[in-house]
């Protein structure tokens, strides 16, 4: 049951960030800044992080799942965000063997996760030909405007979703 929340809560945040954008004060957006919501992938990053253990691959299920819906609803190519957001969260799963998972590591997880996920999208979407951006007007006004909105999505889905998660995985039999 625990599974299916999650699953929902997901659902959910696939559906928030199609009208995301739609909420910031116009003043933000009239600039050259592109915002990305990749809520999604946050959330993932927190199910990996403290929902599963170490031989469950709940979220990199959830991240190849849920790429490929973001992929079908929002883009014209399917498949570049089922292989994103499926290899930062394997990279995630990997790494979190070494590191405890608290704040901190989390956070560092979050924005590393970020910038490699919108890096491959617009390294996979500039290969063929979908997007045509200079490197340096990507860095300045599409991925650090994207990681600062995401991050700020980050801190307000910890304080509301850890303990959940830390319970319900802790409830679940692993076995």
């Amino acid at each position: 049951m625990k599974r299916i929340y999650i699953l929902l809560f997901l659902f959910l945040f696939l559906i928030l960030e199609g009208v995301a954008i739609k909420f910031l004060p116009p003043s933000i957006l009239l600039g050259d800044q592109m915002f990305v919501p990749h809520w999604i992938l946050i959330v993932l990053i927190l199910v990996e992080m403290f929902f599963d253990r170490g031989q469950s691959y709940n979220a990199i299920l959830y991240a190849f799942i849920f790429g490929l819906l973001i992929d079908i609803v929002y883009t014209g190519i399917l498949g570049v965000y089922m292989f994103s957001y499926g290899i930062v969260i394997y990279i995630v799963h990997v790494s979190k063997r070494f590191l405890h998972g608290n704040f901190f590591v989390t956070f560092l997880f979050s924005i590393f996760g970020l910038v490699l996920c919108d890096l491959l999208i617009t390294f996979i979407y500039s290969l063929v030909g979908v997007i045509h951006l200079s490197w340096e007007h990507y860095w300045l006004n599409r991925l650090l405007p994207t990681v600062f909105l995401n991050i700020i999505f980050f801190l307000l889905m910890y304080f509301l979703l850890v303990k959940r998660f830390i319970k319900w995985g802790s409830e679940l039999n692993w076995d």
